[in-house]
């Protein structure tokens, strides 16, 4: 049986830079003719290509190579910086992040990133619009607070209820383009049978989360950014926190933990009982998201609805 082979690309606005093991690296142009000639030839070889979510700029890669039938892993850019220093590598280049990339492919030998359906990018392209403007509203916000001239405030003001409206279309046509599409309208009301998972935490999962149901709990939790990691050093050991993942999908779940804890017996006891044997409110809430990830990874995987039981 022939090796894996694994080909790092390092995502540029205006260019790729190309990794392959058993070749000099180069470097293509990012116009789409270039980029579904280097993906067909990918398909062809039947390489694994390896390169990180870069804002945007990765989405004609991942288009093309979906077309072209090849297989990727769209990483994490904290992953990828963080296998870069376990190597030892502190420079950063173009060049230097194709090659890492190929490397940490061969290496870690990452799940493959599932094709996204057509509905499913047109959910990702509105989930992302969302949280761009939600992100302005915070910022609005923290400027009101910070604001103490009447007129700026009016502005101010103003320009949050313009966002507040545009955030409610966004989501009301995200909740149309999922009940349009039975595969996602099924997902959905299944995921939506667990208290504290509403129409926007589901359709936010949907397409920021295809991987739901086909990982095990800890790779699912992973990708989260739930999984606790550990930095322990000789007679030193400290708290485990979290980090990395897709902090979209984090602090939806987040916020779905605390609903969940406050309606349902079993997320209600979970987060109690951790609280009561001394774990700090914000630790049992990151506790109880990765408890309800797991549920909902399940739920998914088994096609079965949440059940309710009585804790124990």
């Amino acid at each position: 049986m022939m090796e894996q082979i694994y080909i790092g690309v390092d995502v540029a606005k205006l260019w790729l830079d190309i990794q392959h093991p058993s070749r000099a690296p180069r470097r293509i142009d990012s116009s789409p003719s270039a980029i579904r000639a280097f993906t067909r030839a990918v398909a062809k070889e039947g390489a694994w290509v390896i390169f990180e979510a870069s804002g945007g700029y990765d989405r004609g890669l991942r288009d093309a190579l979906e077309a072209a039938g090849a297989r990727f892993s769209r990483v994490n850019p904290r992953q990828a910086r963080d296998f870069a220093r376990a190597m030892g590598v502190i420079g950063k280049t173009d060049k230097v992040d194709a090659r890492l990339l190929a490397e940490f492919g061969q290496r870690l030998r990452p799940a493959q990133t599932p094709p996204l359906s057509a509905e499913r990018q047109v959910l990702l392209a509105q989930v992302t619009r969302r949280r761009q403007l939600v992100e302005m509203r915070k910022q609005e916000v923290t400027r009101l607070q910070q604001t103490a001239d009447p007129e700026a405030r009016a502005d101010i003001s103003s320009l949050i209820g313009l966002l507040e409206r545009r955030i409610s279309k966004i989501e009301k046509r995200m909740i149309e383009i999922v009940s349009a599409a039975p595969d996602l309208a099924e997902i959905d009301r299944r995921l939506r049978t667990v208290p504290g998972v509403g129409q926007i935490v589901s359709a936010t999962l949907l397409a920021e989360l295809p991987e739901l149901g086909t990982l095990d709990r800890r790779r699912i939790a992973a990708l989260a950014g739930l999984a606790p990691i550990t930095r322990d050093s000789g007679q030193r050991a400290s708290r485990r926190t979290i980090g990395g993942g897709r902090p979209t999908v984090r602090t939806m779940l987040y916020v779905a933990a605390l609903h969940a804890s406050r309606h349902s017996l079993a997320f209600g006891h979970f987060r109690r009982h951790l609280e009561a044997a001394g774990k700090p409110v914000k630790a049992a809430l990151t506790a109880t998201a990765r408890q309800l990830l797991t549920v909902l990874n399940t739920m998914i995987a088994s096609e079965a609805d949440f059940v309710e039981t009585a804790p124990s």
